[in-house]
């Protein structure tokens, strides 16, 4: 009787168990599907309000700008000026593009050091104008680094650094003491 007992109880401990194992997994899926479901929907909500914001930007950059010759002027007004020229390589397209350029032109500590030490221009890459020859006289440097990225040019059009943008950001912009760093590293050398 005993060993019928036991029997008794080992098996109905088993059907218990299993019982739980399939409700934990069922608890699981669903978990899971929900899961899913408020994943994308938040992603739909951050592309929109991604939308909204990349709307109410200015667009600094020109697909229909002739880059190369650009390139050439600001250089002549370089050497006269003293002054390096910083390439900010993006598009209108690209919202962390946008929100660079919107951080300098509103914040006045960098705009006083960009308009004292550079020339400072948004070279296109969109689908409309690649700039292709343009890009490859400085190693396509959007290919490696995403965009934006920031191309230094010293007064005489001699490339003398590329800057990534990521090691710039913070939350969802820039950092001010990183992008100060940036912009001070690369101002002309007094001679």
């Amino acid at each position: 009787m005993k060993k019928l007992s036991l029997i008794g109880f080992l098996g109905m401990s088993f059907f218990a168990f299993s019982q739980n194992v399939k409700q934990q997994a069922d608890e699981r899926k669903n978990d899971e599907k929900a899961l899913l479901i408020k994943t994308e929907h938040s992603e739909l909500d951050a592309k929109k309000k991604a939308a909204e914001e990349k709307a109410k930007l200015p667009k600094p950059y020109d697909p229909k700008a002739d880059a190369g010759k650009d390139i050439q002027n600001l250089i002549a007004k370089a050497k006269k000026e003293k002054k390096n020229i910083i390439i900010q390589a993006g598009g209108n397209w690209c919202i962390w593009c946008l929100r660079f350029n919107q951080f300098v032109q509103t914040t006045p500590e960098l705009k006083a050091i960009v308009d004292k030490n550079y020339e400072y221009y948004h070279l296109n890459y969109s689908p409309d104008n690649k700039n292709e020859k343009v890009f490859a006289e400085y190693g396509n440097p959007g290919e490696k680094f995403g965009y934006p990225v920031f191309i230094i040019l010293d007064k005489n059009g001699k490339m003398i650094h590329v800057q990534q943008s990521d090691v710039l950001e913070e939350g969802k912009g820039y950092s001010l003491e990183k992008v100060k760093e940036f912009f001070n590293k690369w101002t002309p050398k007094k001679s």
